[in-house]
């Protein structure tokens, strides 16, 4: 791991294509630049104008928001489900908060964004005090906050769905949409994508990340407070998780129950497309934004293109099998080449 580390964790930089090759996330941009090229072609001038970029964008945005943090905790080895249920529980703290109690929209967003923060404690604090899974945890305490949402909106609000009317300041933040089509939350993605690159690739943190993914016994040894981490990196993907609920409830109005399942295997997908090594140890946020870009123009190029949606699922399925091998050959490329250089 001490070879390949390093050359994860900075950015690009010099050294010609031969480096550049070996990168985790060429792969994903190849994959991304077919997959654009292709329903381009299909989809003509309609998607590859205004009409075609904010559809793909506007999805790339919600699913890749909450992709980033479950790519570091797959980094580390890791893997989060109950980002499904977190969704729509911070969605609907939002609007029982504010729509049904009437108290100011700030405190509702604030009660959203603890509740997506309180599960990610819970989350790390069970996977580094026991010897459970994460698999296992994040499903048990996925389906305990499915429950936990459905019987306490029922018991409060009376259905399974709550409005909200957000100011127009709030709305502007969190639901606007420039143009009429490219949502704010694009902005709120691409800005969260910078300061993940920075934590991951920039600030000591990132190298504490990908030692615990390579290694966790020979992190701990060197000092590396795996627990705290582990906890820190399951409390961002509650943030993030519910982040997405947030702006979904102000942007659409309301809060449903069964919204967010989707947003489980679409962001590991994202991540995997992305380059980013299931075994942990590996992977980059620019591979990741890559993968995120990728998945949501393939959904959304469909509807352009003309093509049966199922083709969709295929596509997607296909990527993610060209994904997991394109990985392993990068990987061991650039194994040997770390290998050659001693």
């Amino acid at each position: 791991m001490s070879a390949i580390a390093p050359v994860r964790s900075r950015g690009v930089g010099g050294g010609g294509l031969g480096r550049l090759a070996r990168r985790p996330e060429t792969g994903s941009f190849l994959g991304l630049l077919v997959v654009f090229v292709f329903f381009a072609i299909l989809g003509g001038k309609v998607f590859v104008g205004a009409p075609g970029w904010s559809s793909w964008l506007n999805m790339a945005a919600d699913v890749g928001f909450i992709a980033l943090p479950v790519g570091l905790l797959m980094i580390a080895g890791y893997l989060d489900i109950s980002v499904g249920a977190v969704l729509p529980a911070s969605s609907l703290t939002v609007a029982i908060v504010a729509g049904h109690y009437h108290l100011p929209v700030a405190i509702g967003i604030a009660a959203g964004l603890a509740l997506g923060l309180l599960v990610g404690f819970v989350n790390g604090l069970l996977v580094t005090r026991t010897r459970i899974p994460s698999l296992i945890i994040t499903i048990g305490t996925m389906f305990g906050v499915m429950g936990l949402t459905l019987g306490l909106t029922i018991l409060i609000a009376g259905s399974t769905g709550v409005f909200i009317r957000p100011d127009a300041v709030t709305k502007s933040l969190f639901g606007g949409a420039l143009g009429g089509m490219f949502q704010v939350s694009i902005f709120w993605w691409l800005g969260f994508v910078a300061v993940v690159y920075y934590l991951l690739h920039v600030s000591p943190w990132g190298n504490w990340v990908y030692a615990l993914g390579g290694d966790p016994e020979s992190a701990r040894n060197a000092g590396i407070s795996t627990r705290r981490l582990t906890i820190q990196l399951y409390m961002l993907s509650g943030f993030a998780a519910a982040f997405v609920g947030v702006t979904q409830v102000i942007t659409f109005g309301s809060a449903q129950v069964a919204a967010g399942n989707s947003f489980i295997f679409n962001s590991i997908m994202c991540v995997v497309i992305g380059g980013v090594s299931l075994t942990g140890g590996a992977g980059s946020v620019i591979g990741i934004a890559f993968g995120t870009a990728t998945f949501a123009i393939v959904n959304q190029g469909i509807f352009f293109s003309g093509l049966d949606p199922n083709l969709g699922s295929v596509i997607i399925g296909a990527l993610l099998l060209a994904a997991v091998l394109s990985n392993d050959s990068f990987r061991a490329l650039a194994l040997s080449y770390a290998a050659k250089k001693k």
